[in-house]
């Protein structure tokens, strides 16, 4: 047969030994592979050297499995085949003694303090279930309103230079050659073109001089941001056209699910008593010494690329997060 889950099988092992019954204590070879007892009284599928397969250990690895690989088979007769291998496998590892040694203890620590992590989480959830009225009200702020813009900027460095190259528009200078030939962002390259944007992801300088401008017009003084002096031309506006809420439904939920994980670990942390010990920093390897006759040749393969070009960031006149 084979094992095309063998590695995820070894992944959930932990599904086992959570959903085993006690084995006879009294049988000395037992008692040293014996799994953990639990309360799962489901039914017994298949029981390998004693111990109990059940019908909730097959469906929790399956829908593990699934979660992780979806589209996978869900034969459950396979299913139950793989989950027998599995549990032979760690029968062996336990006559071998492998699950003495501090890393395998570590291991287990850590899967033991996630699966409990994971459980209390969802308590937390459901004891404070995300209803549609949040997610309309979320919906709702996070919608974007006011209209959308279609611009066109150059980028200079001084006020002076900005001054002179509005003038030779007053003169019908086309904006897109002078952005072309003048601004120090790339998009002088399209002639200055900044696409359709929402006024908030841009910085406020920005943002203020376009909401005040008329369709076809362009600013008369220059406008000053972080990233230097713009003229801005705008080109056209629209209302924008937000997803209808059931197509962002899930996305929202989730966003509403993590915050209340955050929430509940902050005021977990809140009540705690931490006390964290500082971590020694491991030392900087020492360097490898270069001979005399190749320390230029090694210098100059590995000089920086030149950056003097302007960054991207400063394009995006008013980018913002």
């Amino acid at each position: 047969m084979k094992l095309r889950y063998l590695t995820l099988a070894l992944a959930l092992a932990g599904t086992l030994t959570a959903c085993q019954k006690p084995t006879d204590n009294n049988t000395t070879d037992k008692a040293a592979t014996a799994p953990a007892a639990s309360t799962d009284t489901s039914k017994v599928l298949a029981t390998v050297n004693g111990t109990p397969i059940t019908e909730n250990t097959v469906n929790l690895y399956m829908e593990q499995r699934q979660r992780r690989s979806p589209g996978s088979p869900a034969d459950k007769k396979a299913v139950l085949e793989e989950i027998i291998s599995l549990e032979l496998v760690r029968q062996d590892g336990l006559a071998q003694g492998v699950d003495k040694s501090p890393e395998v203890q570590t291991q287990i620590d850590l899967q033991r303090r996630a699966v409990v992590a994971a459980a209390a989480f969802q308590k937390q959830l459901a004891s404070n279930p995300i209803t549609d009225e949040e997610l309309k009200a979320l919906y709702d702020e996070k919608v974007q309103t006011g209209n959308e813009y279609k611009a066109r900027h150059i980028l200079v460095k001084d006020k002076e230079t900005a001054e002179k190259l509005i003038a030779e528009l007053d003169k019908g200078a086309d904006f897109a050659e002078l952005a072309k030939k003048h601004s120090t962002g790339p998009s002088g390259k399209s002639g200055g073109d900044l696409g359709w944007f929402a006024p908030k992801s841009m910085v406020k300088p920005f943002s203020d001089a376009v909401v005040g401008m008329e369709k076809g017009t362009y600013t008369k003084e220059p406008v000053k941001t972080q990233f230097g002096w713009h003229i801005i031309l705008l080109e056209d506006t629209r209302a924008p056209s937000p997803p209808p809420f059931e197509q962002v439904k899930p996305q929202l939920e989730m966003m509403v699910r993590n915050q209340r994980v955050q929430d509940y670990i902050k005021d977990l942390r809140g009540k705690a008593d931490i006390e964290i010990v500082e971590i020694a920093v491991a030392p900087a390897p020492t360097p490898v010494p270069v001979a005399p006759d190749t320390e230029e040749k090694a210098s100059e393969d590995n000089a920086p690329a030149d950056t003097t070009d302007t960054p991207a960031s400063e394009d995006k006149p008013a980018a913002t997060e």
